[in-house]
């Protein structure tokens, strides 16, 4: 269980930093495709089970 915890919320900080590094409009858009990574990766992780 917290392997799927440390993936999904893995993919948002993740998902905010590499939006951020790639010149997102300001802090709010960065952590909008977080929340899109973040919800990829619940799927991905309920898919798996």
């Amino acid at each position: 269980m917290w392997r799927d915890v440390l993936i999904v919320f893995g993919a948002f900080a993740l998902g905010s930093a590499i939006a951020g590094a790639l010149g997102a409009a300001n802090l709010g858009t960065a952590l909008a495709f977080g929340q899109i990574a973040f919800a990829a990766s619940v799927v991905y992780v309920m898919v798996r089970h």
